[in-house]
């Protein structure tokens, strides 16, 4: 029974944090290459959810049964990958690259006013007038997502331990774009690119790197993962809302940070540490605890290893 109990919150663990680790890496780029902590990452996160579920009830999704349900899975997936990839693309062209000289700290406000705008109009986005959004007269509540996914046991009826097609969706879909965009970092000259402008920029620019092309393409890929990620959660979970972007930022930036900001290997194992740690606290303690536990663990790697897990020690650049 405990050993069942344990396994059941490892999957749970490890499909949540699979989960973060979409949205950190989205972090851990874009600090990587321009050292920008982009605070409007997880909201983000949550316009490309309220954009799916906008989805769902324009074509009614919700109604398409067999075959047709991982069709509309797919669709939601590209829409919500390209929604956040062009939105991430202006918010960098238009908010943070005319203040890319002016300093970290004009930056960091940018990005803060940035992630308020969001906010208010993922507010603003659940009064939509559609069936989906409860007809639009509680803006501010959470949005039921319809449960496309089935969530039935793929171990069986009798077993202790949930297995659902929703735990493989998670794996199935983030695995290869992980995979992927490792093949883009290491194997391309998108991402040799990417490499030379964080190491360094102004080198990379004498010999003939565009760097602005290459930062945009930073925010591009990092938006189409947080549109990724906001599908499969919205999915898993069959609830959002506009403040849902705060939480998952927050746990994908300690992610990033627990795993070492700047590394992608670290961001994806910073986030399966807080994924199965939250699981845990959860299972066997009270949930209260949660929190003060993983941000306990962050405090005590910072402490002894402050470059994080999978980090490098670097000095910083002046």
């Amino acid at each position: 029974m405990e050993l069942d109990f344990f396994f059941q919150q490892l999957i749970t663990g490890l499909s949540n944090g699979m989960i973060i680790a979409l949205i950190a890496i989205g972090y851990t780029m874009v600090y990587g290459i321009i050292e920008l902590i982009n605070f409007a990452h997880g909201d983000l996160f949550m316009l490309g959810a309220f954009l799916a579920l906008t989805v769902v009830g324009a074509f009614g999704l919700d109604a398409w049964a067999g075959g047709g349900t991982w069709m509309g899975v797919l669709l939601l997936l590209a829409c919500s990958a390209v929604f956040c990839a062009g939105l991430n693309w202006t918010i960098e062209r238009v908010a943070y690259r005319p203040l890319r000289a002016s300093g970290k700290l004009s930056l960091l406000v940018s990005a803060i006013g940035a992630s308020f705008i969001l906010v208010n109009l993922g507010l603003f986005w659940g009064g939509l007038p559609m069936e989906v959004f409860a007809g639009g007269v509680a803006a501010a509540a959470p949005k039921d997502f319809p449960p496309l996914v089935p969530n039935t046991n793929l171990l069986g009826a009798d077993s202790l331990v949930q297995l659902t097609p929703k735990d493989l969706l998670v794996f199935g879909v983030t695995l290869p774009l992980m995979l992927g965009l490792t093949w883009i970092v290491t194997r391309t000259r998108l991402g040799k690119a990417m490499r030379a402008t964080a190491q360094n920029p102004i080198a990379a620019r004498l010999m003939g790197i565009d760097t602005d092309r290459v930062i945009g393409a930073t925010f591009l890929i990092g938006g189409a993962l947080g549109g990724f990620a906001s599908v499969i959660y919205a999915l898993y979970n069959n609830t959002i809302s506009f403040q849902m972007g705060y939480r998952a930022g927050m746990d994908a930036f300690t992610a990033a940070v627990l795993g070492g900001i700047g590394s992608m290997p670290g961001a994806v194992a910073g986030a399966l540490v807080i994924g199965l740690v939250r699981a845990m606290s959860d299972g066997y303690l009270e949930t209260r605890w949660t929190n003060t536990i993983v941000f306990g663990i962050l405090v005590l790697i910072l402490i002894f290893r402050p470059s994080g897990l999978l980090g490098s020690r670097a000095k910083e650049k002046v």
